[in-house]
């Protein structure tokens, strides 16, 4: 049950009469206006722009917006869940409802349980890309994030109705992955009893050790001492095999599974004759947007592989890019634009129509040409949303924690995991907005306080449970059901801070609806901490004034009436927390 959706409904079909009516012009677009909270809640519980937004097409039917808001207040007005409808300023208007409105919401959230704030299926297809880390050692701490926030959205748009698919893109194409291959080539020759040293430029972090090792156990000495050309593909392949094992054993910890994990390789083998990387060019050739020219230098100082030559370009600019874009390079090989281009062709033909990438703040300068390609590849007619996250910088009790001995010269995500918990590093990675930067205290999050997001959210979960164990013991044969909590004396909750709990449950279907249309989990994360800011306010209130406690030993029907504000609010905590991939524990000491 979403109120402001339904508030937004009832107005729609208030203007739908006037249009019919011939009071208001026809055409208008009901999507671009909006009900909301009012920033000062004192103006009431819902308010709408329907007024403003529309006040250059009713200049020939009201002299000004609030003539308009004045009208649709007066048929607000007449709901019988609607106390008063205001009309304020140049025409907004404020509606306050009855407490017959937020005890409606309390039965729905109970009725529906987990479902509470869901949507039905809205016939969307979603790809969101995440992590998508270089298989070339274990993930650090900024892939974390990106993992962290990719999989918590990908929860979020799945609640909101539509069909999402969880991908991992790896990138096992580059030269980086040679790199990989010639840093564990000398852990193999180590397992065999060589000396080695290990080059500036190569992976020195032990975590390539075992695979030297194993290398070692199945080839033996087969590979020792023989040219790079006889051994850098097996051993490159059985490399990166285990980083991608290392990977999904770390993202596991994490609680996060990708449903595809795609090859980049794959994109340049042939299948009947072309790769996916020619299919991709040529469609954009087909369109008339590729040609062969040059392109002016780049701005500032010139980079030292810069080249002022005849090349194969791509007609970015004609899709808001700044620059048109070189698809192959001197060699005549192909760019890893282009091989990022036939990537999103090909989930553009699997028939997405939202795609989203998860990337490293690093990666901002190519948004604007991957927006481009996507947009001239599906005829503008999907949707690129780049997310980017930026970077996360480690302390413990003020102090930066840099390196560890796994990795050669970062922590890895997995020794943050082991060591708080993967209910703080999810929590606290959602816990600021993606493109803001992160400081992750190690210690701070581990503290039992309010200073402490994560600990301050599900606390007030394991403390609603508790107050239902204590109305356990205090009344005898009660029934904490949900239908039987729903089937409750809710005109009984009549203290402002019931109140202000009631209407907080009543933002929750939008605040979901919202967070995910923005592609902004953090916004679930911001939310369940006021609630739970909230609930502690008003349970302390309650240690201050005994008739406030949830649980009134001489007041059966307040209790029951009280309990069911508390386990609405337990569901929504409940609900939220598993929507970012954190437990709701019932216990906490």
């Amino acid at each position: 049950m979403n109120l402001f959706s339904d508030f937004q409904t009832r107005i729609t079909h208030i203007i739908e009469k006037l249009v019919g009516e011939k009071r208001l012009p026809p055409g208008l677009d009901m999507a671009k206006f909006g009900v909301e909270p009012p920033r000062d809640a004192s103006h009431g519980d819902l308010s709408c722009n329907v007024a403003m937004v529309f006040a250059r097409d009713i200049k020939e039917f009201y002299a000004n917006p609030r003539q308009l808001a004045t009208e649709i207040g007066f048929e607000l007005a007449k709901m019988p869940d609607v106390a008063e409808a205001e009309v304020a300023g140049p025409g907004f208007i404020n509606i306050r409802l009855k407490p017959s409105a937020f005890a409606d919401v309390l039965r729905a959230c109970l009725e529906q349980g987990p479902q509470f704030g869901a949507s039905q299926s809205n016939g969307l297809k979603v790809n969101v890309e995440y992590v998508s880390a270089n298989p070339t050692g274990p993930m650090h701490v900024g892939h974390g994030r990106g993992a962290v926030f990719g999989d918590a959205l990908a929860s979020l748009l799945a609640f909101s109705g539509a069909a999402v698919t969880r991908e991992y893109y790896i990138n096992d194409a580059g030269a980086q992955v040679d790199v990989l291959a010639r840093s564990a080539y000398l852990r193999y020759c180590e397992a065999l009893g060589e000396t080695i040293s290990i080059p500036e430029g190569l992976y020195p972090g032990d975590y390539l050790v075992p695979v030297g090792a194993a290398l070692a156990q199945s080839h033996g000495r087969e590979w020792l001492g023989k040219p790079e050309s006889v051994w850098l593909v097996p051993v490159r392949d059985a490399a990166i095999d285990a980083m991608m094992g290392m990977i999904r054993s770390d993202l596991a910890a994490l609680n996060i599974r990708h449903e595809v994990f795609f090859s980049e390789r794959s994109l340049h083998i042939p299948h009947n004759g072309k790769s996916d990387v020619d299919i991709a060019i040529d469609l954009l050739q087909a369109k008339g947007l590729i040609y062969e020219g040059r392109l002016p230098p780049p701005k500032g100082q010139l980079p030292e592989d810069w080249e002022d030559r005849e090349q194969t370009l791509f007609k970015s600019t004609g899709f808001g890019d700044d620059v048109d874009r070189p698809l192959k390079k001197s060699d005549g090989s192909f760019t890893y634009f282009a091989s990022d281009i036939a990537y999103h062709n090909r989930k553009i033909a699997s028939g997405f129509d939202i795609l989203v990438d998860v990337w490293g703040a690093d990666h901002g300068g190519y948004v604007k040409r991957m927006a481009a390609a996507v947009s001239a590849l599906s005829d503008k007619k999907v949707e690129l949303d780049v997310k980017l996250c930026q970077l996360v910088k480690l302390v413990r009790d003020g102090a930066p924690v840099k390196m560890s001995k796994r990795s050669g010269d970062f922590v890895t995500l997995r020794e943050v995991v082991d060591e708080v918990g993967l209910d703080a590093v999810r929590f606290m990675m959602l816990f600021r907005k993606n493109d803001a930067p992160l400081e992750f205290d190690l210690a701070k999050v581990l503290e039992q306080s309010k200073e402490n997001p994560v600990f301050y959210v599900q606390y007030a979960h394991a403390r609603a449970k508790s107050i239902f164990r204590q109305a356990v013991k205090a009344f005898e044969n009660i029934d904490l059901s949900p239908k039987s909590l729903a089937n409750a004396d809710l005109t009984l909750l009549k203290d402002a801070g019931e109140a202000g709990l009631m209407r907080l449950l009543a933002q929750y279907p939008r605040l979901i609806e919202q967070a995910a249309k923005a592609h902004e989990p953090h916004r679930l994360a911001f939310f369940l901490h006021d609630l739970a800011s909230a609930f502690h306010a008003h349970w302390n209130a309650g240690k201050d004034s005994p008739q406030l406690r949830f649980v009134n030993e001489e007041n059966r029907e307040l209790s029951l009436a009280r309990l069911a504000l508390v386990g609405s609010i337990t569901q929504v905590l409940a609900a939220g927390l598993d929507l970012l991939g954190v437990s709701a524990p019932v216990e906490m000491r």
